[in-house]
């Protein structure tokens, strides 16, 4: 059983996919994926998966309970770790160019029993980044919606109770808000899975307009508010310790691990690898660029918002709207950050909604969830019966629970798929050297290791508070592993 358990795939399958047969190359009559994406394209997609949550929501929690103005130093940390993994991620996607991601890579190099661990882990980041992100869309359009009343005179927002999550988590346990649902999280979740539904093609040409708006805005933000920011405001940088992880060097490490939640998208380019025209030249371009573009402005957009007003004022639901709360002056960009980041957390629905399906569909060509996650619609070519699974599952999360832990368990299901990921470089370069890599990790025997061990420092920084949760999600994929996945493996059938 053990060696069942860690048998892997051929890196030839796993070069078509497992299904993942470039366009016009499947067998025929046979439904494929559509290779349309440009590096362009790719790069879009990481910054449309990037930019969202972890600026217009994430920025001044963390400020505001952990790090105070040393949220810089925090974003740096977790971009190093991000950074590090993302090579990685690169020298896969290069030589894998399919569309399970992590799941893919792991089956290749470490076998079935970790290929799955990592595509559950990866549902963690997928499936609850929809849900998390859409609560904080949700706060954001409300705001929208009240200076659209103040406008014209009339009240136009939706009230707490259809506009709130009816649960939150305290203490590790789930606890009634009194409300009824957060129905414009719902909207927005149903809206964006029809369009994924339609295709890869429209979804990404939509998702460049997003970005074009949203990076428009921030850099607005930065060019307009940074002659506002009172140095001041910086000191001290990194605040007394008061107790646990609240301020102090220990404050700056954990809220690290909430900010690497910021990050997390850029792996999402290689979930679209079966879909993109040139994977081997396009996909490092993709991954690498994206994350790169978006560091450097999360640095400077976190530099700017702790120094508009005291950070700890920055605890609210939209930080970089309420750093301008001080300033009559810039009430006109006030309103268009909330617009930006209302357009700006779309598109990360969009993404996320993109790339879960797409790592479904991979494991049901697999055999390791059931064939209907496998199947591809006939006219629009896209994985459409995981996209309406994914787009019920999210819409129900998003509109149930706040942000709160689940942002937590996004960020630690991501940052076991990427130490995963650093593991697996190392593996595949001993047992199998010969491979044409298109993209090599630099100093691997050096990079790849410190990669997997910051992942899983910040880990820990957050499964010591959130373990139950997290013990309660492995358990469950287990159960659905051995209970339908073992028995079902194709390729257990194939070397029987």
């Amino acid at each position: 059983m053990l060696k069942n358990l860690f048998a892997t795939t051929s890196i030839a399958e796993s070069s078509t996919g497992s299904g993942d047969i470039p366009d016009g190359g499947g067998a025929p009559g046979e439904v494929t994926l559509k290779r349309a994406l440009t590096a362009r394209h790719l790069i879009m997609l990481g910054i449309g998966a990037i930019i969202g949550a972890g600026i217009f929501v994430i920025t001044g929690q963390a400020a505001a309970e952990h790090a105070g103005p040393a949220v810089v130093l925090s974003f740096v940390l977790a971009g190093i770790a991000c950074a590090l993994a993302a090579v990685c991620y690169a020298e896969f996607a290069a030589m894998l160019p399919v569309s399970g991601s992590a799941y893919s890579y792991s089956y290749a190099t470490l076998g079935e029993y970790v290929a799955w661990f990592v595509g559950w882990s990866l549902v963690l980041e997928y499936l609850f980044t929809v849900a998390t992100v859409a609560a904080g869309w949700s706060g954001y359009f409300n705001k929208l919606l009240l200076l659209i009343s103040g406008w014209i005179g009339h009240d136009v927002s939706l009230p707490e109770t259809l506009s709130a999550a009816p649960f939150t988590v305290v203490n590790g346990h789930i606890q009634a808000t009194g409300m009824l649902i957060n129905l414009p999280a719902v909207a927005i979740i149903a809206a964006i899975a029809g369009l994924c539904y339609v295709g890869i093609t429209q979804s990404a040409f939509v998702n460049s307009i997003i970005v074009a708006i949203k990076v428009t805005v921030i850099l607005l933000f930065i060019a307009f508010a940074a002659k506002y920011v009172n140095p001041a405001h910086w000191h001290p940088f990194i605040p007394a310790n008061e107790g646990g992880s609240k301020y102090g060097l220990a404050g700056v490490t954990r809220a690290a691990a909430i900010v690497f939640f910021s990050y997390i998208g850029f792996d999402a380019v290689s979930t679209a690898a079966g879909e993109a025209k040139n994977p081997q030249r396009d996909m490092p371009i993709g991954i690498l660029g994206s994350l790169i573009l978006c560091t450097i402005l999360y640095i400077i957009v976190s530099a700017i918002i702790t120094g508009l007003t005291d950070f700890r004022l920055l605890g609210t639901p939209e930080p970089v709207s309420t750093a301008l709360d001080g300033y009559p002056q810039l009430h006109w960009l006030q309103v268009i950050v909330v617009i930006g980041a209302v357009t700006g957390l779309s598109s990360v629905i969009l993404v996320m909604l993109m790339g879960q399906p797409r790592i479904f569909y991979s494991m049901a060509r697999d055999g390791l969830i059931p064939a209907l996650f496998g199947r591809i619609h006939p006219k629009f070519r896209t994985p459409h019966v995981g996209t309406v699974v994914v787009g019920v599952a999210a819409a129900l999360l998003g509109g149930m629970f706040n942000i709160g832990v689940l942002g937590e368990m996004v960020a630690m299901g991501t940052l076991l798929a990427f130490a995963t990921v650093c593991i697996g470089v190392l593996v595949l370069r001993r047992t199998r050297p010969e491979l044409k890599r298109a993209f090599r990790v630099p100093f691997a025997v050096i990079v790849c290791p410190l990669g997997a061990l910051a992942c899983m420092y910040l880990f820990m920084q957050s499964f010591v508070e959130h373990w139950r949760w997290m013990v309660t999600w492995i358990v469950l994929g287990q159960l659905i592993y051995f209970g339908y996945g073992y028995s079902h493996s194709k390729l257990r059938k194939k070397s029987a």
